[in-house]
């Protein structure tokens, strides 16, 4: 690189006038030239009475070498950040780092975990009450669990027990509904000393699947990885001091049933002390704590002293507890009806096929099972031993800043100290600003205008590289292009990234060709260093006083920077930006790079598959061109100083235009394809097809209304769009209307996600005829003594059904027999009852109480199920079928026959 000659001392304001020679001359120039210098406007003066040196012909020269070289800065910093993030990727890759040979005795071997894997995933799809959960699966498990009893340690007892629960719930999960399951399975082992224990700690997983996916990642993995710690637990000439509970339970994907069986009703319940739930949200890959406590530090500390590979993050917990990931796990069940502290932990990657027919055994990497297996062992073997589970309620206090560095050690301290942490870090820059910007007024008024002129100039360049690039994906999602990045992903950085950052580039090349004309390189550098020192440290407290954990981040962001501003200071001062002083910046910024770019992969690897399920409302291209700016941001922040610092940035810009412009240009042409069918790496695009007969009665009970025909929900943003020219019957001239006056539109939900599917399509299609169609009636209608209607029903169907309630004008919902006697809305006004039971379930029979305010002659109220068959001979038609084998190779359609029945009371 090119770098200055002039001398250290900062030159401020020169207008015309030969340089003086010496160093002694310089205070005397600046002072000749501030006399010179005509009032200052608001941001520092008027540009045209401003002449920047050696850009004018009456200027004193900077001479040819002033100046960073443009494309050897360019250069370099994208080398730096390519390389941090070879690193990044370097330990992501990297599963498992061990010394020990596989299969010793006393570790976990993930060949025999694989072994469960492949023989559970081989029963093929096991939703809740499919004789494949509920019997051969369940007999698989206990096959199993038989097999390491007899292996066993007599230091150790192991007992059995099959629960079959039966009970009700309200959650405030996808906008709210209520729960109601029969007789569904649980498979529970509890290890203990041979003497017995007064306290345990369990471990949970499930081994039901969604319908038509194998449910190798979820979550088959997670039990094998049980089964297989249990047998080395068993065998373990080691003592426990207290007792593990496996549960593997056998209702998870009817959202957390089993668990609330459990914890609610199992005797063994009130043992437990504390818990590790395991997950997926995909397939292999590291498993990510994300979720810890509530307010017990002292698990967190067992995770890292117990995990041989650590890999965690506070970040994770509040991004998922804030609801912004649409889903939720047993965590949830445990911490909120069984008080119970715990551990939650997650395969994240490669989300794509999360839930699909691809999610099957051979995916998931053999070091992957490994690693998790080697970390569930290490911390349950260290909290079976620990003396704080005994007394666990004593150590809740507050709650706990844990992070993993690149996977190989977990940092972790009490809240309390991240906040004295934090507000040092705040303290600090408040000296170093506050030095500059409190001294005498003749040395700092321009310093403190040009800063604040600074940061407008800084939060002004954000806002307009944001707005750019939410125009972009605005077009790109109305002319149909959305999602063109999500079998691609490097587009989305070519076409949104290249554009924040290239606005970025050029608000701040304005401002230093028209705004600050006469300020020299070398000061303009270190006021754009402060101003971004400053904001930061914004983000900083305004964190910490919301009381968050994440906080951390920005302390990293304030402290590393300010330390390597303290060291290389002075170099900069005296020899500008040398060489020297190039390298100590970009190692002083290595611990704060590394660390955001390590983080910006988890959040992309977790959000980009996301976008491919997120529903019809939300334009995914908005969504990541907001997260993509949002990044940008953070990344440049600490680099807008080397634009001053650089001679030009001409051709930065027009490479970042030229890269951004050929990508829109390939998007909008439709290049590139959302989806992939590649075996090795599939993206599909997901789609919901049910078969049904819809019935609808009135208040005689006449049926005023009966269609029947497939029911098409898209799960993304392009709707049917790409589909349509495969199956040309499938356009917008069957979109789906809504029953005005029907709950939820009059469709037979699964799950209350009406809001954030609001594309729908409808083909006609001949009736189906279950062999074990569902049965609905009202038992009873009651006139209570406070003025409201007390209805009795009675239902039987198959395992999977949905309740919904919709109150008349002049009635209210008042109380009902489900969940705790409260009745609880679902987005949009309507009541959503979801269903489900094991085998030989008995009828569900249920009341609901409508308090009448005024008498309507429509009646007081409209109630619909539909049953949902997901498993058997029922679940399919030859209509269903047909249409199926119409689908391409990139789509997963998911497909099952239902009934949908309306009645008004």
């Amino acid at each position: 690189m090119e770098w200055g000659s002039e001398s250290g001392a900062v030159r401020r304001h020169r207008i015309g006038g030969e340089r003086r020679d010496g160093p002694a001359a310089a205070p005397q120039l600046e002072r000749e030239a501030l006399a010179q210098k005509p009032l200052a406007d608001a941001c520092g003066g008027d540009a045209r009475t401003r002449k920047r040196s050696g850009e004018g012909s009456g200027g004193a020269s900077r001479g040819a070498g002033t100046g960073l070289s443009e494309a050897r800065a360019a250069l370099g910093l994208a080398l730096y950040l390519l390389a941090l993030r070879a690193l990044v990727h370097l330990s992501l890759q990297q599963l498992v780092v061990r010394g020990a040979a596989v299969g010793h005795r006393g570790e976990f071997d993930a060949r025999q975990a694989r072994d469960y894997l492949e023989h559970i995933t081989s029963i093929g799809p096991r939703t809740t009450g499919s004789p494949e959960n509920e019997i051969l699966t369940v007999r698989y498990l206990l096959e199993q669990i038989k097999l390491i009893e007899v292996q066993s340690n007599s230091l150790h007892r192991i007992s059995v027990d099959v629960q079959r629960p039966t009970g009700s719930f309200s959650i405030d999960f996808l906008g709210g509904f209520t729960s109601y399951y029969d007789n569904i399975t649980n498979v529970v082992v509890k290890l203990e000393p041979r003497d017995g224990a007064q306290h345990a700690v369990l471990a949970n997983c499930h081994f039901d699947s969604v319908a038509n996916s194998p449910g190798a990642s979820d979550d088959a993995v997670s039990c094998s990885v049980m089964l297989e710690v249990l047998r080395v637990l068993s065998t373990s000439s080691e003592a426990l001091h207290h007792a593990v509970i496996f549960l593997f339970n056998g209702a998870e994907e009817n959202v957390l049933q089993a668990s609330h069986g459990f914890i609610t009703q199992h005797p063994w319940a009130s043992l437990i002390r504390a818990f590790i739930n395991l997950e997926a949200a995909g397939v292999g890959g590291k498993e990510l704590v994300f979720q810890t406590g509530p307010e017990n530090p002292w698990l967190v500390q067992a995770y890292v002293s117990a995990a041989k590979h650590p890999f965690a993050s506070v970040v994770a917990q509040e991004v998922f507890q804030s609801g912004i990931i649409p889903s939720d796990t047993d965590f949830r069940i445990y911490r909120d009806f069984g008080n119970i502290p715990g551990i939650d932990l997650a395969f994240i990657e490669n989300g794509y096929i999360y839930h699909t027919k691809y999610d099957t055994a051979d995916r998931i990497l053999t070091d992957s099972i490994q690693r998790a297996g080697d970390n569930i062992l290490a911390v349950l073997k260290y909290l079976a031993t620990s003396d704080m589970l005994a007394a666990s309620s004593k150590y809740q206090h507050g709650n706990m800043v844990f992070f993993d560095v690149l996977g190989l050690f977990v940092i972790a301290y009490p809240s309390r100290v991240g906040l004295i942490i934090n507000y040092m870090a705040v303290m600090a820059v408040a000296l170093y600003l506050g030095k500059k910007l409190l001294q005498p007024q003749n040395k700092t008024a321009t310093y403190t205008k040009d800063f604040f002129c600074g940061l407008g100039i800084t939060l002004i360049s954000w806002f307009i590289s944001l707005v750019t690039v939410l125009i972009i994906a605005v077009f790109i999602s109305l002319i149909g292009q959305s999602l063109s990045w999500y079998n691609h992903f490097y587009v989305s950085v070519c076409l949104y990234g290249t554009a924040a950052v290239a606005k970025i580039i050029f608000i701040h090349t304005l401002a230093k060709r028209f705004h600050y004309v006469n300020a020299s390189d070398q000061y303009l550098g270190e006021v754009f260093f402060d101003v971004s020192l400053f904001v930061h440290c914004g983000f900083l407290t305004a964190l910490t006083y919301q009381g968050l954990c994440s906080a951390f981040i920005s302390a990293i962001w304030v402290a590393f920077p300010l330390l390597t501003k303290l060291c290389v200071h002075k170099d900069f001062k005296r020899h500008g930006a040398g060489g020297k002083f190039i390298a100590f910046y970009l190692l002083g910024m290595f611990i704060p790079y590394l660390y955001a770019l390590y983080l910006i992969w988890a959040v992309f690897e977790m959000f980009t598959p996301i976008l491919g399920r997120s529903g019809s409302e939300i334009p995914p291209d908005v969504v990541l061109a907001s997260i993509l700016a949002g990044c940008t941001m953070i990344l440049s922040s600490y680099f807008i100083n080397f634009i001053y610092l650089a001679k030009s940035t001409k051709r930065t810009i027009l490479t970042l235009t030229l890269v951004c412009t050929i990508a829109f240009l390939l998007v909008c042409s439709g290049t590139f394809f959302p989806y992939s069918s590649n075996p090795a790496s599939p993206k599909p695009k997901r789609v919901f097809l049910q078969h049904m007969t819809r019935t609808f009665h009135d208040l005689d009970g006449n049926v005023v209304k009966r269609d029947s025909g497939i029911w098409i929900n898209g799960f993304d943003y392009t709707g049917m769009s790409h589909i349509t020219p495969h199956i040309p019957e499938i356009n917008d001239t069957i979109r789906a209307p809504c029953e005005e006056n029907a709950p939820l539109c009059g469709f037979p939900w699964y799950l209350p996600v009406h809001f954030l599917i609001r594309k729908n399509w409808y083909l006609p299609a001949p009736e189906v005829s279950p062999k074990e169609p569902a049965h609905f009636r009202l038992v009873s209608k009651e006139q209570t003594p406070w003025d409201s209607v007390k209805l009795t029903f009675e239902a039987t169907g198959p395992s999977h059904m949905s309740f919904y309630v919709r109150t008349h004008k002049g009635s209210t919902l008042s109380q009902w027999s489900l969940g705790n006697g409260t009745p609880v809305t679902s987005k949009g006004g309507d009541y959503f009852v979801f269903y489900s039971h094991g085998l030989q379930a008995s009828a569900w029979q249920f009341w609901i109480e409508v308090q009448v305010l005024e008498e309507q002659p429509e009646g007081v109220v409209t109630v619909a199920i539909a049953a949902h068959y997901l498993s058997g001979e029922d679940k399919r038609s030859s209509q269903l079928d047909a249409l199926k084998e119409k689908f391409p190779d990139w789509t997963f359609p998911s497909a099952w026959v239902c009934t949908y029945n309306l009645f008004v009371f």
